[in-house]
């Protein structure tokens, strides 16, 4: 079996992860792994998936020249190694969440991010809107972050705390709680 990424992007309307899923399914493929969402009106959707018998890109690319030009979607497909795939979202330390909070402005993503990756923490899930009225814009990151066993909390903290001083924001990090089943 072949593993391949399917990238979709166009204008938010009903019908696309139909469209999209029909095809797969008609194929014989198995979306192993899928995240959409709509961003500013544009919907955006990622998707891993099993093609079995099939190693090359072309005719599973090929095949979503219908939706691509019914509704104005870029699609694009790339293989995936196997050896590349992974079950599970892969915790090394212990899943915390960043929540960011301030006035709109650039560099916000660009700074906290690059303080998490300048200390070896990995971001599992990153999402950001702004929310409000057009006259108050408030800027909203919600990170998930895989957080080293034997961090240094405590430098993390202080680092935050001259973001939230430079940036205008608010910044609060907390372990999330996992159940054992």
């Amino acid at each position: 079996m072949g593993f391949f990424s399917v990238s979709v992007v166009g204008r938010d309307r009903p019908g696309i992860v139909a469209g999209i899923s029909r095809i797969l399914f008609e194929l014989g493929c198995n979306i192993e792994d899928s995240s959409s969402t709509i961003l500013s009106g544009q919907f955006a959707m990622l998707l891993v998936v099993g093609y079995p018998g099939v190693s090359s890109p072309e005719g599973l690319d090929k095949a979503f020249g219908p939706v691509r030009s019914e509704m104005g979607l870029m699609v694009s497909v790339n293989p995936v190694n196997d050896e590349d795939l992974s079950r599970e979202k892969g915790f090394l330390g212990a899943p915390h969440i960043i929540s960011v909070y301030g006035a709109d402005r650039p560099g916000i993503v660009s700074r906290v991010t690059r303080e998490l990756a300048d200390r070896s923490v990995n971001i599992t899930d990153l999402n950001t809107q702004v929310v409000g009225s057009k006259e108050r814009p408030v800027y909203v990151m919600v990170i998930e972050a895989d957080i080293p066993d034997g961090f240094d909390m405590k430098g993390l903290e202080a680092e935050f705390e001259s973001l939230r001083k430079e940036l205008h924001v608010s910044i609060s990090i907390r372990p999330i709680e996992t159940l054992e089943l």
